[in-house]
């Protein structure tokens, strides 16, 4: 496929408006998750376990997400994430009404299908785009989660007093919020997303491969045959970058609102350095996705990495009062996962045909949340033994391992290219 298509600038447009709707119910989780479990749980080295939990939903929805979407198209996969949810919003809400930990422990897991929806959308934004525009296509499905991530932290306040006056812990309005936003853009996905992105670049593969072109890109040099084995050398590249950004965001994100309350700030200075970390996230993705389509996918994952390094120290070094220095540190984070984000999704659709990509993307994304799982269990744990900057300087020191496995790639493509 290497003329543009009509359709995509539509698809892309039903994305964008599905994404702004669920980064609100994405940062507004986010943003007091942590602080709703220490206060129901009574315990900091738990306060990463509600990070753990939607994270590792969100594992076990990226293979669902990735198999609906592989049978019966990105329209169907999507909405079902979403749907999810936002049922799981709504379970934290009943959970945090009547202090039922057990409850509250189900209903993360399953609003963690949230989160993977909202990932797995950037797929859908690269099913119909060139080769070369790639990066720009995912990029412009990230960016739109900018919006309402944004938005999302700030109204923690406005949410947690409309929760209080309706008799509810101020602590679940944000997740009111989530699950009204997740709902909405299951919604726009299903009403509007049409024709379905993965199915309509399936039909056209297939009537290019009738009349003898050749419509889709070849794998990349020195990888057997994408079809018979999917998961190629330049697969499981992209997966660990994705893997090592996604492991220590997560971890120093988690952290992050738990060290600010313990120094004194309030909900509302929290959400501004949240909603500065994530917009990070998203904001700067068309500079990545134009990175990665110019100068290639393993050199802005290694920077990724090197930024990572950065906003670790940083944050380690960070007067714990000062807010403007902690969202100069997450800021950074943001940035980092970023690159990491869109140069391993790029790597990652490449290597892989279209009739078992949306499977192998789905894999992959549960590799990723498993990461992210591990990283929000991991860092309560860490913070409660030795404090936050031993966890930032952790993670600092993480996000090095990136640069060998890129390395060793790179050599490898480079010594394939020559023979």
């Amino acid at each position: 496929m290497t003329e543009p298509i009509p359709e995509q600038r539509r698809v892309l447009t039903v994305l964008v408006a599905a994404q702004i709707l669920s980064g609100a119910g994405l940062a507004a989780g986010v943003t007091v998750g942590a602080l709703l479990a220490q206060d129901m749980l009574g315990s900091t080295s738990l306060a990463g376990v509600p990070s753990a939990l939607f994270t590792i939903g969100s594992a076990a929805a990226a293979v669902a997400v990735g198999r609906i979407s592989q049978r019966a198209g990105r329209r169907g996969g999507l909405t079902f994430g979403y749907t999810t949810g936002a049922i799981g919003s709504a379970g934290v809400v009943a959970a945090a009404a009547l202090d039922t930990a057990v409850l509250l422990f189900a209903a993360l897991f399953v609003y963690g299908a949230g989160t993977a929806t909202s990932l797995q959308a950037r797929y859908a934004g690269a099913d119909l785009a060139a080769p070369a525009r790639r990066g720009r296509a995912v990029s412009t499905v990230l960016v739109a989660t900018t919006l309402g991530a944004v938005v999302g932290p700030n109204l923690t306040t406005v949410m947690g007093d409309a929760a209080e006056s309706w008799g509810i812990p101020r602590l679940s309005g944000p997740f009111v919020l989530s699950g009204v936003a997740y709902g909405l853009a299951a919604v726009v996905l299903w009403v509007l997303l049409r024709p379905d992105p993965l199915l309509l670049a399936r039909s056209r593969a297939a009537a290019e491969t009738l009349s003898g072109t050749v419509g889709e890109d070849p794998a990349p040099a020195g990888d057997p045959p994408a079809p018979g084995r999917p998961w190629t050398p330049a697969v499981t590249a992209g997966v660990v970058v994705m893997i090592v950004t996604q492991l220590v965001m997560v971890a120093v994100m988690t952290m992050t609102p738990i060290h600010m309350r313990d120094h004194g700030h309030d909900v509302g200075a929290t959400g501004v350095v949240i909603a500065i970390h994530v917009a990070a996230m998203f904001l700067p993705s068309p500079i990545a996705g134009m990175l990665v389509d110019r100068v290639g996918p393993y050199r802005v994952a290694a920077a990724a990495g090197l930024v990572l390094l950065v906003s670790g120290v940083s944050a380690a070094l960070a007067p714990p009062h000062s807010v403007a220095a902690l969202a100069f540190a997450l800021g950074l984070l943001g940035f980092g996962w970023s690159l990491g984000l869109v140069s391993g999704t790029a790597l990652v659709t490449d290597a892989v045909p279209l009739e078992s990509r949306a499977a192998t993307q789905g894999t992959a994304d549960l590799f990723v949340a498993l990461a992210g799982a591990g990283g929000g269990l991991g860092s309560g744990l860490v913070v409660a033994a030795a404090g936050f900057p031993a966890l930032a300087l952790t993670g600092a020191a993480v996000s090095l391992v990136i640069l060998p496995v890129l390395a060793r790639r790179s050599a490898h493509v480079a010594q394939s290219a020559v023979h």
